[in-house]
């Protein structure tokens, strides 16, 4: 009898569990932290995890106008222009909605499909996606563009085929609380996961995880401090790609 009361307990707190948790953790890595005293043993554990995301405006259309491939700019105001289908551009969405990551550095957001930006002289490679209400880079095929273009006296990116990524999420220097859930969003570019063979090392610290896939990977309970964010796209039998794009690395603080 005592035995049935503890299973009917049971089952009910895992009913309770799964109605107040409306997404389900997966792929979970917990990390096993060792602690001084028995007190901080108490410390919830830093996991890190990926949801099973809902694909918003998978028929969405993004497409470049300007700059055009290898376009030369005179240094100063660059016109970046865009073309948006099947996506409520500017109607309803809060937040900004198109995304440009200029070489791997931090996406800036717009709410129109024509803008300029001010360039020094270079070579740059841009990257323009679409984001859904949470601000998450849409991940289907052809909610992205991507394209090279030079400011001023220089020379084009060597000629390459590899696949590279770019991260939407978090910004670098960003700031959380020890009690926010860090996001890390992601774009992989000119490849696909599973034909490619590929795989995404997240580094933070001493911290990795590993995925397959291109998803949000989210971790919690991270305590108090620094901490240095490398996301690398690398071959599945751990061969490093060659591009120039391969990696990102940001820093974040946990206040």
């Amino acid at each position: 009898m005592m035995k049935s009361c503890f299973t009917i307990f049971l089952f009910s707190i895992l009913i309770a569990w799964s109605c107040g948790s409306p997404r389900e953790k997966r792929e979970e890595m917990v990390i096993l932290t060792s602690t001084a005293d028995s007190l901080q043993s108490l410390a919830p554990e830093i996991s890190f995890y990926i949801y099973e995301e809902k694909s918003d405006f998978p028929d969405a259309i993004i497409e470049m106008y300007s700059p055009l491939g290898n376009q030369v700019f005179r240094p100063g105001k660059v016109p970046f222009e865009f073309n948006i289908k099947n996506y409520p551009f500017d109607a309803g969405l809060s937040g900004f909605q198109l995304n440009m990551i200029l070489n791997s550095g931090d996406p800036v957001g717009y709410n129109s499909p024509i803008f300029q930006r001010d360039l020094n002289e270079g070579t740059y490679r841009v990257v323009a996606y679409l984001v859904d209400g949470e601000g998450l880079s849409l991940k289907e095929f052809g909610n992205f563009v991507d394209r090279d273009f030079m400011v001023g006296d220089t020379r084009p990116f060597p000629y390459q085929a590899e696949p590279y990524i770019v991260l939407n999420m978090p910004l670098n220097n960003q700031k959380y609380t020890d009690q926010e859930e860090v996001t890390i969003d992601f774009l992989v570019v000119g490849g696909d996961m599973n034909l490619d063979k590929l795989k995404v090392d997240i580094q933070l610290n001493e911290f990795h995880y590993e995925l397959q896939q291109v998803t949000p990977v989210r971790i919690a309970n991270l305590p108090k401090g620094e901490y240095m964010l490398k996301v690398k796209l690398m071959r599945r039998d751990g061969k490093d790609l060659d591009g120039p794009f391969s990696s990102v690395t940001k820093a974040l603080k946990i206040e």
